[in-house]
């Protein structure tokens, strides 16, 4: 129990740092990918069940309408530590052979697969270049909530957004300073999300998806 207590006061002592603190809001862009993941479940085919046990590839098209984005709002505090909420709409388009394959005519989350997180990040003002980059390193837990695009051939389609499951991200990357206001940033990011996810004409599919990013933003600070 004295152990405990030390830890926590310590981490109390960390977090606070001083009173002081700055206020974040960024934008980025990027190019995302996601790794092939098993499909699982089944859904109605319109004249029976189809079972489903496959290992599907993905693909994110980046930079296709809607393209891939993200926003957060950070809270700094003067020690270094920041808390904030953070979006990312990532995208992921079944390919063309998984889908002859399972007898769908899409399956796809492309007006988001939006990821929606608190995170805790660590940044370390000013280390390099003369003061003006800053390290910093992030994570975060949260909710995955993506706009399901899915049906089957011959059959209603499925087509808005759903509640699908845990979500987590980590990320690292640097900041350089533009002026007292303006950051410019780039980071590596990964994201983690657990889906399962209902189709409209019957049945329910699940599948964990992960993404890698690589995120040029900019950040306004007051």
């Amino acid at each position: 129990m004295k152990k405990l207590r030390n830890v926590l006061a310590a981490v109390a002592v960390i977090l606070a740092g001083p009173a002081s603190a700055d206020i974040e809001l960024s934008f980025y862009l990027g190019a995302q990918t996601s790794p092939h993941s098993r499909l699982t479940g089944s859904f109605n085919n319109g004249g029976g069940t189809t079972n489903v046990n496959r290992l599907i590839t993905w693909e994110g098209k980046s930079f296709e309408t809607p393209p891939y984005y993200g926003v957060k709002a950070m809270y700094w505090r003067d020690s270094g530590w920041g808390f904030g909420v953070e979006m990312t709409h990532a995208k992921a388009y079944m390919s063309d052979a998984d889908l002859t394959a399972l007898g769908l005519n899409r399956l796809e989350f492309t007006d988001g697969h939006n990821i929606l997180t608190a995170n805790i990040s660590r940044r370390w003002d000013g280390r390099w270049w003369d003061g003006r980059l800053s390290p910093f390193v992030t994570g975060g837990l949260g909710l995955a909530i993506p706009h399901v695009d899915a049906q089957p051939t011959g059959l209603a389609r499925t087509y808005g957004y759903q509640v699908t499951g845990p979500a987590a991200r980590i990320g690292a990357g640097v900041s350089m300073e533009l002026n007292e206001r303006w950051d410019a940033y780039a980071e590596y990011q990964f994201t983690y999300s657990s889906n399962s996810f209902d189709l409209d004409t019957g049945g329910t599919l699940e599948t964990n998806l992960i993404t890698n990013a690589l995120n040029i933003g900019i950040t306004y600070r007051y």
